[in-house]
């Protein structure tokens, strides 16, 4: 979670120096936003699972996969949102 924070930081502070117009910021935040909210989701997925299931069982196992590849998911889609709007403005 420290690091999707730290993350956020970084992108914001970036935004601000590279001047990006305001539906870009709605952007930018709207995809931090959707990152933190599905990491919390995949920590309380991976909590639960451990309560109900303490032994280790294959299809808790996949649940708590299934969350994480929903992040991961949310992090590259973001991450690919922010090339398209940092690397013109990078480069130009």
């Amino acid at each position: 979670m420290r690091f999707h924070f730290f993350a956020a930081v970084v992108v914001l502070v970036t935004a601000f120096i590279l001047h990006v117009s305001l539906l870009e910021l709605c952007v930018l935040l709207f995809c931090i936003s959707s990152v933190i909210s599905a990491e919390l989701i995949n920590t309380s997925i991976e909590i639960n699972v451990d309560l109900a299931m303490p032994e280790r069982n294959e299809r808790a196992g996949n649940a708590k996969d299934l969350a994480a590849a929903a992040v991961l998911v949310v992090s590259l889609v973001s991450a690919i949102i922010g090339c398209i709007i940092f690397l013109p403005k990078i480069f130009s």
